[in-house]
């Protein structure tokens, strides 16, 4: 006896649409509050230490490349109006799903591990700020708790993260102002040092083109905000049109802050004692607002600005996270599970819990395991790792050129992409680094490793699902 019944409704995939509140002045502050979270306080100091008073240049030439990629973003996001970015267009491009895994993988990897370095220096300046004593078992119980903190802010939607971006970026625009202004004081005032601003000091036998160029591949920290943005594309208004002036607009200005900030902390820190400083947990900005205004009560509310500047940061990479695994469980790259979304509130809980609980596990390693190399190892890692998701990036545009189904309102110049892509895959050479940063290499192959085995099991899951529906399918065919 044949029988009927309705079709089955999937109760594993992602069924509500995401919640479209993302216009163009939020979308500046979300690009904005991103790229000038905790990169500009991360690397300015050890930049400094690779090419002295120049360190403005590789932050401009790093930018310059960022501005090539954001072309090739910029086509592809308005041709594929989708979350999940990068790992999206390598899944259009070229179809194979062990790539995509693993480009999906590095993305996720790059922002959770970044947002739980955040929550572990939150942690360590909420210490400073208030003047507290606190051991690592107290610092890594704060941390954990900020990092649940975002993660409710996330569930609660993306209207009430975005609300606090806002916040959270406005002050953090304050706290670097206020350096600028010091170092603008300092200089009208005859106590900087303009002179050191075109000189340049690398170590004996380097030359200075390995210097910049090392400097560079380091700045690619901050630009993790690319992806970022791209991955909220589905909760922006009308992304087609507004995508391609706001990304320009936010790069523009983000440009502009680190280049007079870096050129702050170099005419107020006297020569010499920028070693001392980065070695001191990086309190390179604090250092220029206790030397630039030494009589000023500023540097008792600077760390706060500082804890601000991070927890935005942090509360960016995780939004970023969850909307890339939800994306990635829509193209059926992750199990269905994780995408997931709440009825009601329309926010991807699934992928927020996922992402949290990676997050929290990474702050205890940090926290207990983990000397100040490997951490600084982690966050030339992540530009090592967006450096060559960027060149795929770009190769993926000029692939998807070919695809005649996909229309977008943005065309790159032909030749950017190929430009990009080069460019990009010469700084992640290991001649843009120096020896001693070849350890990037190891965590990143660490880390691919782990992807590896992940994709395995993702792709043996899959599988065993695939061959449960096609027997039950065979035992419905043998019943009628």
């Amino acid at each position: 006896m044949t029988t009927q019944s309705a079709e089955p409704v999937d109760v594993n995939g992602p069924t509500p649409d995401l919640k479209r509140v993302l216009g163009p002045k939020l979308l500046l502050l979300f690009i904005v509050g991103d790229i000038l979270g905790a990169g500009i306080y991360a690397v300015t100091g050890e930049m400094a230490l690779e090419v002295g008073g120049l360190v403005w240049l590789p932050f401009i030439v790093a930018f310059g490349v960022a501005t090539l990629t954001a072309f090739s973003y910029l086509e592809l996001v308005t041709k594929y109006p989708q979350a999940a970015g990068a790992a999206l267009y390598t899944h259009k491009a070229f179809g194979i799903h062990f790539v995509t895994f693993l480009v999906a993988f590095v993305v996720m990897c790059s922002g959770i591990t970044s947002a739980s370095t955040a929550s572990r220096f939150f942690a360590d300046n909420f210490n400073i700020a208030f003047h507290l004593d606190w051991g690592k078992l107290a610092i890594a119980f704060v941390a954990l708790l900020f990092m649940a903190a975002i993660a409710s802010v996330n569930f609660r939607g993306v209207s009430e993260s975005v609300k606090l971006n806002v916040v959270l970026t406005i002050v953090e625009l304050t706290g670097l102002l206020i350096i600028i202004a010091i170092g603008a004081w300092a200089i009208m005032g005859g106590k900087g040092d303009t002179s050191r601003l075109t000189q340049i000091n690398i170590p004996e036998g380097e030359t200075a083109f390995a210097a910049v160029t090392a400097a560079t591949a380091l700045a690619f920290f901050a630009m993790v905000g690319f992806e970022d943005s791209v991955n909220m594309v589905e909760e922006t208004q009308d992304p087609v049109r507004i995508f391609p002036r706001v990304m320009f607009t936010g790069l523009g200005i983000a440009v502009v802050f680190y280049v007079l900030v870096a050129l702050s902390v170099i005419a107020v820190i006297p020569e010499g004692q920028i070693e001392a400083v980065v070695a001191d947990e990086g309190k390179v900005l604090l250092a220029v607002v206790e030397k630039g205004a030494p009589g000023l009560p500023i540097d008792k509310v600077f760390p706060f600005l500082t804890v601000v500047a991070v927890a935005n940061t942090a509360l960016l990479n995780m939004l970023m996270a969850s909307r890339l695994l939800y994306g990635l469980a829509h193209q059926d790259v992750l199990p269905r599970t994780l995408g997931k979304v709440l009825p009601g509130r329309r926010t991807p809980y699934a992928g927020i819990v996922f992402s949290t609980l990676l997050a929290l596990g990474l702050i205890v390693v940090v926290t207990f395991y983990a000397d100040t190399s490997l951490i600084v190892a982690l966050s030339g890692t992540t530009a090592l790792l967006l450096l060559c998701v960027f060149a795929v990036v770009n190769v993926a545009c000029i692939v998807l050129r070919r695809d005649p189904r996909a229309t977008g309102g943005f065309q790159a110049p032909r030749w950017v992409p190929l430009a990009g892509a080069v460019a990009c895959l010469f700084l992640a050479g290991p001649w843009a680094r120096d020896r001693e940063d070849w350890i990037q290499y190891q965590v990143a192959g660490g880390l691919l490793l782990l992807g590896i085995v992940l994709w395995a099991c993702t792709w043996f899951t899959n599988r065993a699902v695939r061959a449960q529906k096609t027997g039950f399918r065979d035992i419905e065919h043998m019943e009628d």
